[in-house]
């Protein structure tokens, strides 16, 4: 229980930077991931992929991942779990109609 006010600004205070900070799917986020990336580095920045499809033959695996929240999607190749190309982009909230 918070028993003081500074106590309950500072609650307050965290939880309010939780919320700000809430979306993984983010310019910031998006400028971090680098080409040659491992695929599972690109999964701690954003965490788990919304999509993803892969294929494989003579030894080398291509991918496409999509993250997607609200008006935001990260589109990210892989080839060999490395990260080839990326795409951010606003897309419209197809939920909202």
């Amino acid at each position: 229980m918070i028993n003081s006010p500074s106590r309950l600004v500072s609650a307050l205070a965290v939880a309010a930077l939780l919320v700000a900070c809430g979306s993984r799917i983010s310019q910031e986020n998006f400028n971090r991931i680098t080409d040659g990336m491992a695929y599972a580095d690109v999964v701690k920045i954003l965490g788990e992929p919304t999509s993803s499809e892969a294929r494989g033959a003579l030894g080398i695996t291509a991918g496409t991942a999509k993250w997607k929240e609200g008006a935001h999607q990260i589109t990210i190749v892989f080839i060999n779990e490395k990260v080839s190309s990326k795409v951010f982009r606003e897309v419209q909230d197809t939920a909202k109609k």
